[in-house]
């Protein structure tokens, strides 16, 4: 059923909710932000109340989207700490399988400090010009798939490009235990069982 804000359906394991989702091109952290690194503790019954909403609950599409705009803003200025406060302790970055493939990666990445590994990883190879353009943010329950462009420059070389690039998020009591990372919309969907 298509609306004005975005089109949901039906799935055999509950319901999928789809929106656009834009980020700011230029942000600092937001008072929730600060608010969840100062009290981790209650941004986590936080986040596994609004969890436990269905889908098409419109107090946790608020919070799911807020969340996930305000980390993809943290990501792009590089701000890790504030872009992972949305992740489980036990936590596992799994990389693209192109990156891994062509050995500029590694296939997982675990915790923040691997994420962080990561992220350093990245930017040697790309500099810090690549920065992540959402498209569209799909909750289905238990993941959640942000479909998004990547606009940027290879550091050696110079080349602009512009990629597909979609995550894929586990979520166990509100927060992403696992991401999994593509660079192909279709492959993401895939992955979660729906085709566009």
């Amino acid at each position: 059923e298509r609306g004005d804000t975005g089109w949901a359906m039906s799935r055999e394991t509950g319901q999928v909710v789809r929106k656009p989702l834009r980020v700011g091109k230029r942000s600092r952290r937001a008072f929730d932000e600060r608010f969840s690194l100062r009290f981790p503790g209650l941004a986590a019954v936080q986040a596994r109340l609004i969890s436990r909403l269905s889908p098409k609950s419109r107090l946790r599409q608020a919070a799911l989207w807020r969340a996930l705009r305000l980390s993809v803003e943290a990501y792009n200025r590089r701000d890790l700490e504030a872009n992972l406060i949305g992740v489980h302790p036990e936590f596992e970055y799994h990389a693209a399988r192109n990156l891994v493939e062509a050995g500029l990666v590694e296939p997982c990445y675990r915790g923040r400090e691997g994420y962080r590994d990561f992220v350093a990883t990245w930017d040697e190879v790309w500099g810090r010009s690549d920065h992540v353009e959402p498209v569209e943010l799909i909750d289905l329950g238990d993941r959640v798939v942000m479909l998004a462009e990547t606009p940027m420059r290879a550091q050696a070389s110079g080349v602009p490009l512009s990629e597909a690039y979609a995550m894929v998020f586990t979520l166990k009591g509100g927060k992403a235990v696992r991401i999994e990372e593509y660079w192909d919309h279709a492959e993401a969907l895939e992955a979660v069982g729906l085709r566009e």
